[in-house]
Protein backbone atom coordinates (compact mmCIF):
# COMPACT_ATOMS: atom_id res chain seq x y z
CA UNK A 1 0.00 0.00 0.00
CA UNK A 2 1.03 3.38 -1.15
CA UNK A 3 1.82 6.33 1.09
CA UNK A 4 -1.42 7.72 -0.44
CA UNK A 5 -3.06 4.45 -0.90
CA UNK A 6 -4.04 4.39 2.94
CA UNK A 7 -5.68 7.85 2.80
CA UNK A 8 -8.38 5.61 0.31
CA UNK A 9 -9.00 8.27 -1.87
CA UNK A 10 -9.45 11.03 0.24
CA UNK A 11 -8.23 14.84 -0.57
CA UNK A 12 -9.29 16.00 2.63
CA UNK A 13 -7.57 14.69 5.81
CA UNK A 14 -9.42 16.55 9.10
CA UNK A 15 -6.97 17.18 11.70
CA UNK A 16 -8.65 16.58 15.11
CA UNK A 17 -7.84 17.35 18.58
CA UNK A 18 -10.27 15.30 20.79
CA UNK A 19 -10.37 16.02 24.56
CA UNK A 20 -13.18 12.52 25.07
CA UNK A 21 -12.78 9.78 23.13
CA UNK A 22 -16.13 8.97 23.80
CA UNK A 23 -17.77 10.76 20.97
CA UNK A 24 -14.46 9.65 18.57
CA UNK A 25 -17.22 6.99 16.69
CA UNK A 26 -19.71 9.92 16.13
CA UNK A 27 -17.07 12.31 14.98
CA UNK A 28 -16.21 9.74 12.88
CA UNK A 29 -19.74 8.61 11.62
CA UNK A 30 -20.26 12.65 10.59
CA UNK A 31 -17.05 12.94 8.86
CA UNK A 32 -18.02 9.88 6.80
CA UNK A 33 -21.29 11.47 6.26
CA UNK A 34 -20.13 14.57 5.16
CA UNK A 35 -17.94 12.42 2.51
CA UNK A 36 -14.27 12.61 4.58
CA UNK A 37 -13.79 8.71 5.09
CA UNK A 38 -10.27 9.96 7.11
CA UNK A 39 -9.25 12.00 9.58
CA UNK A 40 -5.76 12.25 11.20
CA UNK A 41 -6.26 12.47 15.40
CA UNK A 42 -3.54 14.63 17.05
CA UNK A 43 -1.55 13.20 19.77
CA UNK A 44 -2.06 16.62 22.01
CA UNK A 45 -4.74 15.40 24.33
CA UNK A 46 -4.91 12.36 27.08
CA UNK A 47 -7.83 10.80 25.32
CA UNK A 48 -5.82 10.97 22.11
CA UNK A 49 -5.02 7.02 21.94
CA UNK A 50 -8.44 5.95 23.28
CA UNK A 51 -9.86 7.65 20.37
CA UNK A 52 -7.65 5.81 17.61
CA UNK A 53 -9.14 2.65 19.25
CA UNK A 54 -12.32 3.61 19.54
CA UNK A 55 -12.52 3.87 15.25
CA UNK A 56 -9.66 1.69 14.38
CA UNK A 57 -10.60 -1.02 12.20
CA UNK A 58 -13.60 0.04 10.42
CA UNK A 59 -14.11 -0.61 6.52
CA UNK A 60 -15.53 2.55 5.89
CA UNK A 61 -13.13 4.99 8.00
CA UNK A 62 -9.35 5.32 7.99
CA UNK A 63 -7.73 7.14 11.36
CA UNK A 64 -4.39 8.18 11.06
CA UNK A 65 -2.32 9.59 14.33
CA UNK A 66 -1.01 13.13 14.09
CA UNK A 67 1.70 15.50 16.40
CA UNK A 68 3.87 11.99 16.48
CA UNK A 69 7.20 13.60 17.37
CA UNK A 70 8.82 10.63 18.83
CA UNK A 71 9.69 6.69 18.41
CA UNK A 72 7.69 5.42 21.43
CA UNK A 73 4.67 7.35 19.79
CA UNK A 74 5.08 5.69 16.92
CA UNK A 75 4.55 2.40 18.29
CA UNK A 76 1.94 3.63 20.75
CA UNK A 77 -0.03 5.02 18.48
CA UNK A 78 0.43 1.71 15.83
CA UNK A 79 -0.83 -0.36 18.80
CA UNK A 80 -3.57 1.40 19.40
CA UNK A 81 -4.96 0.84 15.44
CA UNK A 82 -3.50 4.24 13.98
CA UNK A 83 -2.52 3.16 10.23
CA UNK A 84 -0.85 6.03 8.99
CA UNK A 85 1.69 8.61 10.90
CA UNK A 86 1.60 12.38 10.56
CA UNK A 87 4.46 14.55 12.33
CA UNK A 88 5.09 18.23 11.93
CA UNK A 89 9.13 17.82 11.21
CA UNK A 90 11.31 15.65 9.89
CA UNK A 91 13.04 13.02 12.49
CA UNK A 92 15.39 10.21 11.94
CA UNK A 93 14.68 7.89 14.59
CA UNK A 94 10.32 8.83 14.05
CA UNK A 95 11.17 7.85 9.82
CA UNK A 96 13.46 4.57 10.76
CA UNK A 97 10.67 2.94 13.68
CA UNK A 98 7.69 4.25 11.22
CA UNK A 99 9.36 1.75 8.56
CA UNK A 100 10.25 -0.87 11.30
CA UNK A 101 6.85 -1.11 12.20
CA UNK A 102 5.19 -1.41 8.40
CA UNK A 103 3.09 1.95 9.00
CA UNK A 104 2.82 4.98 6.64
CA UNK A 105 4.60 8.17 7.94
CA UNK A 106 4.24 11.59 6.44
CA UNK A 107 6.67 13.71 7.85
CA UNK A 108 6.61 17.77 7.58
CA UNK A 109 9.03 19.40 5.64
CA UNK A 110 9.59 23.32 5.19
CA UNK A 111 12.77 23.82 3.61
CA UNK A 112 14.58 22.15 0.31
CA UNK A 113 16.69 20.39 3.00
CA UNK A 114 14.52 18.67 5.00
CA UNK A 115 12.77 17.58 1.31
CA UNK A 116 16.01 16.43 0.65
CA UNK A 117 15.99 14.18 3.88
CA UNK A 118 12.92 12.76 3.50
CA UNK A 119 13.20 11.35 -0.42
CA UNK A 120 16.71 10.31 0.95
CA UNK A 121 14.68 7.92 3.31
CA UNK A 122 12.17 6.71 0.69
CA UNK A 123 9.85 9.41 1.12
CA UNK A 124 7.78 11.13 -1.11
CA UNK A 125 5.00 12.14 0.55
CA UNK A 126 5.23 15.00 2.76
CA UNK A 127 3.23 17.37 5.02
CA UNK A 128 4.20 20.62 4.30
CA UNK A 129 4.23 22.61 7.24
CA UNK A 130 2.77 25.92 7.88
CA UNK A 131 1.71 25.97 4.60
CA UNK A 132 0.40 29.16 4.62
CA UNK A 133 3.45 31.14 6.50
CA UNK A 134 5.93 29.36 3.99
CA UNK A 135 4.36 30.65 0.99
CA UNK A 136 1.39 28.49 0.29
CA UNK A 137 0.38 27.62 -3.37
CA UNK A 138 3.51 29.66 -4.51
CA UNK A 139 5.79 27.52 -2.47
CA UNK A 140 4.11 24.17 -3.26
CA UNK A 141 4.87 25.06 -7.05
CA UNK A 142 8.30 26.36 -6.44
CA UNK A 143 9.33 23.06 -5.23
CA UNK A 144 7.75 21.36 -8.12
CA UNK A 145 10.72 22.49 -10.07
CA UNK A 146 13.77 20.14 -8.07
CA UNK A 147 11.56 18.00 -6.51
CA UNK A 148 8.92 16.77 -9.22
CA UNK A 149 8.85 12.71 -7.72
CA UNK A 150 7.41 14.51 -4.77
CA UNK A 151 3.47 15.12 -3.19
CA UNK A 152 2.11 17.36 -0.67
CA UNK A 153 -0.07 17.51 1.90
CA UNK A 154 -0.75 21.68 2.74
CA UNK A 155 -1.27 21.98 6.69
CA UNK A 156 -1.32 25.04 8.13
CA UNK A 157 -3.48 27.80 6.94
CA UNK A 158 -5.30 25.16 5.18
CA UNK A 159 -9.21 26.40 4.96
CA UNK A 160 -12.12 26.39 3.57
CA UNK A 161 -11.34 29.77 1.45
CA UNK A 162 -8.07 28.07 -0.41
CA UNK A 163 -8.65 24.34 0.14
CA UNK A 164 -9.93 24.11 -3.52
CA UNK A 165 -6.84 26.64 -4.69
CA UNK A 166 -4.37 24.27 -2.79
CA UNK A 167 -6.02 21.17 -4.31
CA UNK A 168 -5.77 22.68 -8.03
CA UNK A 169 -1.59 21.67 -7.58
CA UNK A 170 -0.24 18.82 -9.32
CA UNK A 171 1.92 18.31 -6.53
CA UNK A 172 -0.56 18.41 -3.74
CA UNK A 173 -2.74 14.67 -2.85
CA UNK A 174 -4.28 16.26 0.02
CA UNK A 175 -4.54 19.01 2.05
CA UNK A 176 -4.72 18.92 6.08
CA UNK A 177 -6.80 20.84 8.15
CA UNK A 178 -9.54 21.29 11.18
CA UNK A 179 -11.74 23.95 9.80
CA UNK A 180 -14.22 21.43 9.26
CA UNK A 181 -14.31 20.73 13.19
CA UNK A 182 -14.47 24.07 15.13
CA UNK A 183 -13.53 23.06 18.98
CA UNK A 184 -17.01 24.55 19.87
CA UNK A 185 -18.67 21.65 17.71
CA UNK A 186 -15.88 18.98 19.35
CA UNK A 187 -16.78 20.11 22.82
CA UNK A 188 -20.58 20.01 22.23
CA UNK A 189 -20.26 16.63 20.59
CA UNK A 190 -22.34 18.52 17.56
CA UNK A 191 -22.30 15.88 15.01
CA UNK A 192 -24.50 18.14 12.80
CA UNK A 193 -22.30 20.68 12.34
CA UNK A 194 -19.15 18.35 11.87
CA UNK A 195 -20.92 16.47 9.11
CA UNK A 196 -22.33 19.90 7.26
CA UNK A 197 -19.01 21.38 7.52
CA UNK A 198 -17.41 17.94 6.15
CA UNK A 199 -19.63 17.99 3.01
CA UNK A 200 -18.86 21.69 2.31
CA UNK A 201 -14.97 20.90 2.61
CA UNK A 202 -16.03 18.12 0.46
CA UNK A 203 -17.42 20.28 -2.01
CA UNK A 204 -14.12 22.10 -2.40
CA UNK A 205 -12.21 18.82 -4.30
CA UNK A 206 -15.47 18.91 -6.77
CA UNK A 207 -14.55 22.43 -7.17
CA UNK A 208 -10.49 21.77 -7.92
CA UNK A 209 -11.64 19.18 -10.12
CA UNK A 210 -13.65 20.91 -12.05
Amino acid sequence: MSQTDVLHGSRIVPVVVLDDASFAPDLADALTAGGIPCAEITLRTPAALDAIRAIAGRSDFTVGAGTVTTAAQVDAAVDAGATYLVSPGFDDAVAERAAARGVTFIPGVATATEIQRAIAAGLDRLKLFPADAIGGPAAIRAFGGPFPQVRFLPSGGVSATNAAEYLSLGNVFAVSGSWMLPSAALAAKDAGTVRALAASASAAVLASAA
